[in-house]
């Protein structure tokens, strides 16, 4: 293992003290971020801080946002750094630094001055994507380590992992980095739990040794979340569809649900009260209590194939989930107590049914892109109709042999703008309303090196941090300049 040889400061966020607000007045996004601020230990002491209106400390916590995991710090795929771009000129976008990496879909997180790529190195094997049969290889899962104003490699940690799964370029789970910890979660089930300056290792489990765990024949997928001492993870199995780890030791503190496991991470709402624990699973979208497990409610859809992929999004007290095929379902929050019911389900010509990247719900609305069509599609989320639809984020010019088609949506801030990333490679900005779909620039960034259904695609999430997009595909990781010109 290679030691950290960056003697820089880390990058400064409001110290814990600066911001103290009560959990039930905050949004969910906005009690995630404080959440985040209160768990981070400060290098430095801040001279003064004056907190003023309540919206005011919301918008310094969200400038202050980095991109600690899965979907952002908020870990609702909203990019609230401000000085950025609001369009791509046609001259297109500066690279600052390329770094050379390997393959895997595991997007990447940046926290600080670090940027954390998890990815495989094959050694042998014959490596192919088929949707019935797992290709076996041999090589080693590695965590990247760079800084994030040039590129250069800080450390790296890695181990040996055979693979038995389809299309197994590599991990998929994005590395969640907590305070002075970075957890991630292998394609075979090798939990680690690892210091952030050096790659040491803190704890470690496997899935299939310590839980008798069976990888998913894509492997698993569902990015640990953190709350509070608790990470959570999918692992399946009868009684552990779900499961609680302590953070620091690595300790299993409660399993839950009867369900395999699935490629959906679990997720934490504020509502009604209570914190709760959302799983969408190959049974169902399941309500629980994040300290105990105890179910709170279960809603039936079951995707083909175990394919629970996209996390359920929210908006107000609508909660939509979908996944291939025709299965949909938006789900009405009970603001009472913890609870839920039914408001429709998707029909052949209704909704939209997401695989492998999460739609946006904003304002009565989900964008998403159709794994049947491969267009982006907006829904009335009322009543399930396509309000309209369009090629454009996906592939604009292929011949539409094959309908599948991804692009991975990131709102910007509070606004009707997206950065929308396709699977040919290009970066856009978009704005997405009920009404249409306008596009406001593209760069094609980096090249699809994966393979899916005969074509060249990328399958991974950017991060978005320090006015910059992070973007890898199987062969490097760029860092790509959003900074507005100054006047």
């Amino acid at each position: 293992m290679q030691q950290a040889r960056s003697n820089r400061l880390p990058h400064l966020k409001p110290p814990a003290w600066a911001i103290q607000l009560p959990a039930h007045l905050l949004l969910d996004s906005e009690y995630e971020m404080s959440k985040n601020l209160h768990r981070r230990k400060p290098s430095l002491v801040v001279a003064t801080i004056s907190l003023v209106v309540l919206s005011a400390s919301l918008q310094s916590i969200a400038s202050a946002d980095d991109w600690s995991g899965w979907l952002g710090d908020a870990r609702d795929d909203v990019y609230r750094e401000t000085g950025i771009i609001d369009e791509i000129p046609d001259s297109g976008l500066t690279v600052k630094w390329r770094a050379p990496i390997a393959g895997g879909y595991a997007g990447p997180s940046v926290d600080g001055n670090r940027v954390f790529v998890f990815d495989y190195e094959k050694s042998s094997g014959e490596a192919f994507n088929a949707p019935n049969k797992r290709a076996n290889i041999y090589g080693k899962e590695r965590l990247l380590v760079f800084d994030v104003d040039n590129g250069k490699e800080l450390w790296r940690f890695e181990y040996d992992c055979p693979y038995s799964i389809s299309y197994p370029a590599g991990p998929r789970c994005t590395p969640t980095v907590d305070g002075d910890r970075v957890y991630t979660l292998g394609s075979e089930g090798d939990l680690h739990c690892l210091d952030v300056a050096t790659g040491e290792v803190k704890w470690a489990r496997s899935f299939k040794r310590d839980l008798s765990a069976e990888p998913p024949i894509w492997g698993f997928a569902s990015h640990p979340l953190i709350e509070g001492d608790l990470l959570y993870t999918m692992v399946g199995g009868n009684g552990q569809g779900l499961v609680a780890f302590d953070k620091m030791t690595g300790e299993i503190r409660w399993k839950a649900l009867d369900t395999a496991a699935g490629y959906c991470p679990p997720i934490i709402m504020n509502y009604a009260g209570k914190r709760q624990l959302i799983s969408f699973n190959p049974e169902g979208v399941d309500s629980l209590d994040p300290i105990s497990g105890e179910s709170y409610w279960h809603i039936d859809i079951s995707p083909m194939y175990e394919m629970s992929i996209a996390r359920p999004m929210r908006d107000g007290d609508l909660l939509f989930a979908s996944g291939i095929k025709n299965e949909a379902v938006m789900i009405k929050l009970d603001s009472q107590k913890p609870g839920a019911s039914e408001v429709w389900r998707g029909e052949r010509k209704s909704a939209v049914y997401c695989s492998n990247s999460t739609p946006a719900f904003v304002d009565g609305v989900i964008y998403g892109t159709d794994c049947n069509d491969g267009k982006m599609i907006a829904v009335d989320a009322k009543t399930g109709d396509r309000l309209w639809s369009t090629f454009q984020p996906t592939r604009p010019d292929e011949k539409r042999f094959i309908k599948h088609g991804t692009a991975f949506v990131t709102r910007i801030g509070d606004t009707d703008r997206y950065f929308l990333f396709s699977e040919i490679g290009d970066l856009i900005i978009a704005r997405m309303t009920r009404d249409g779909y306008e596009e406001l620039g593209r760069d094609h960034v980096i090249e699809p090196t994966g393979e899916a259904f005969g074509r060249d695609v990328v399958w991974t999430h950017p991060a978005y941090a320090h006015r910059t997009a992070f973007i890898r595909n199987d062969k490097e990781v760029i860092a790509v300049s959003l900074e507005a010109p100054s006047n």
